[in-house]
């Protein structure tokens, strides 16, 4: 009797461990929802590796990539739209600023990708200061007025310019002479130019006093990730391993995300050659072989650019005096 109640003991113990894996394996995976900033190109690329390799289905994940619309992607994570969002440092960190919930919780990008271009061949640019009183082409954020007048008195001038809202391609703004000059994503609209053959001229936001930036993030919110903690730390580490992916096998990353587009990047060899400037330039991958991490001192600098420059302004549309709290701007902990 004493045999055949150990062996009902164990019999049944091997049951109900079968029966949780089975339930387990048979759960419904956890769906995550992440918006994009702009229609698919490589600052994404990890992203659509992750999906398209089965890294988010091994991690229990069934992700949606939200496409681009005219509601920028940190206004959706904090509305509860979506779940994470592709958006910069600086839109994060003025979005939080003013009540948004939004918190940065990858870097996509390990230093800054803009650059300020003109055409090239002016003999009346050489330097930053060369560009006071001319017109500027902008985009309409409130950033950027404090960022090009920054970089012109640090090189010696007034930082006195003509502002105009774009309202068609900067490169033909730039041709046809109704702008002087404007911003660019150099590993994208940069790449594109320089496949076209166009001739121009470009400054570093850092060689003219401009903190450097994580150009590229992703965002959640706390509210996602108080509820949901565990299924972000598997996102996170999932789109890492995606980005880590594409930059060890470009070639087929590239195919991965072309295809993942669902039509909407025809210029393949831009992809390709965009890619290729994102790995040997160091932005996905930093020289020290840092993929995917907040940078503390960058966060730092570059918020108290904002704040020094009127840009942050809390809930109430007040422009913040003294520097917040930016370490509860970011998180790197889903990384570990």
């Amino acid at each position: 009797m004493l045999l055949l109640t150990r062996r009902q003991t164990i019999l049944a113990a091997i049951a109900t461990s079968l029966a949780g894996r089975a339930a387990f394996a048979q759960s419904a995976p956890a769906k995550v929802r992440i918006a994009l900033d702009w229609t698919p190109n490589t600052n994404h690329i990890g992203i659509y590796v992750a999906k398209e390799k089965g890294f988010y289905a091994a991690a229990g994940l069934d992700v949606e990539i939200l496409p681009f619309t005219d509601t920028s992607a940190g206004t959706l994570v904090s509305n509860g739209v979506a779940d994470f969002g592709i958006s910069s440092e600086i839109e994060a960190l003025t979005q939080r600023a003013g009540g948004g919930d939004v918190k940065m919780v990858y870097g996509v990008v390990q230093t800054e990708t803009a650059r300020l271009i003109f055409k090239g061949g002016r003999d009346d640019i050489k330097r930053p200061r060369d560009l006071d009183g001319k017109t500027y082409g902008g985009f309409g954020g409130t950033w950027e007025s404090a960022l090009v007048s920054a970089m012109i008195r640090n090189d010696g001038g007034k930082g006195d310019v003509k502002t105009v809202t774009l309202g068609t391609s900067a490169y033909e703004a730039l041709d046809n002479g109704s702008i002087d000059f404007t911003l660019e994503i150099y590993t994208w609209e940069g790449i594109a130019a320089e496949l076209e053959n166009r001739k121009i001229g470009r400054f570093h936001y850092s060689d003219y006093g401009i903190p450097d930036e994580q150009t590229t993030v992703i965002v959640s919110s706390d509210a996602y990730l108080s509820a949901s903690r565990e299924h972000a730390r598997a996102f996170i580490q999932a789109t890492r391993q995606g980005y880590v992916y594409s930059i060890d096998h470009p070639d087929e990353a590239c195919d991965l995300l072309i295809a993942g587009s669902n039509g909407a990047l025809m210029n393949t060899e831009l992809v390709r050659a965009s890619q290729k400037a994102l790995i040997e330039g160091h932005f996905l991958r930093s020289e020290a072989g840092v993929i995917g991490t907040l940078d503390p001192a960058k966060a730092e600098a570059i918020g108290g650019f904002l704040v020094e420059n009127g840009i942050l302004v809390d809930a109430n549309g007040t422009v913040l005096k003294e520097k917040p709290d930016f370490s509860a701007y970011y998180t790197n902990e889903l990384l570990g």
